[in-house]
This record gives structure tokens, sequence and C-alpha cells, in this order.
């Protein structure tokens, strides 16, 4: 759940400038405005964000580093959820599983997506 705010706040902060207000936040991961005032405390807490209620949230060096992480495998999860599975809401779903993918998962997701022989959605299919 962490991972999801971070990588929302991440992608927010590529849109416009912080900080981030907080109903924004709740509209793009679709949680409660009060759930999402308590997470950004507990993130502020941790030294990910800093946040100023009413105003909205920021990333910290620190946040910004580990939700570029994130951003990476989203892309690639997303890219994935959309060329090959040929879903709909590719984004929310990367978004919620940006976080319980490896690294090493993604890269080589990314690589048998970039190759040549990589899948398509016909082969793909059961």
């Amino acid at each position: 759940m962490v991972d999801q705010y971070l990588l929302a706040l991440y992608v927010e902060q590529q849109r416009r400038s912080p900080p981030i207000p907080p109903g924004q936040l709740a509209d793009r991961l679709d949680k409660s405005p009060a759930a999402t005032t308590e997470m950004c405390q507990r993130l502020d807490s941790k030294g990910l964000i800093t946040y100023e209620p009413y105003d909205g949230a920021t990333l910290t060096a620190e946040g910004r580093s580990r939700a570029a992480d994130l951003h990476e495998r989203y892309v690639t999860l997303s890219w994935f959820f959309r060329d090959v599975l040929d879903l709909d809401d590719h984004e929310t779903g990367a978004m919620r599983l940006a976080g319980s993918v490896s690294p090493d998962i993604a890269a080589r997701l990314a690589f048998l997506l970039l190759s040549d022989d990589g899948p398509t959605p016909a082969e793909s299919s059961p």
C-alpha cells in the first residue's frame, strides 16, 4: 500500500508542481480522503514525503528515489498488461502490482517485451 501512494505521488508530481493535494491523491488511488490523510501522515513520519494538511504532499529525496524505482516497474507492467494481455485498465493493475514485482522480474519482463521474439497478444492467449 505504501508503494501505491509513493508511485501515485511520483506520477502526479510529473504532471504538476508539488505539493499534491490530498483529494487529488485520494481520487487517483480510489481511496477515501481519511485513508489518504492517514497514509500521508505515516509516510511523512517515515521521511518519505513532506505532508502539510490541506496543502498536500511532496516526495522527499528518499521517497523520490524509491518511487522512481517503482515507476520503472509500473511502466513495464502497464506495457505488458496493455500490449500482451490487452487489458483495458492496464494502468490501475500496474499501479497495484508495481511494489509486488521485484526489479529483476521487471527487468526480465522488459527484456522479453523488447526482444524480437517476445510474446504477442495472439500467442499469449489461452
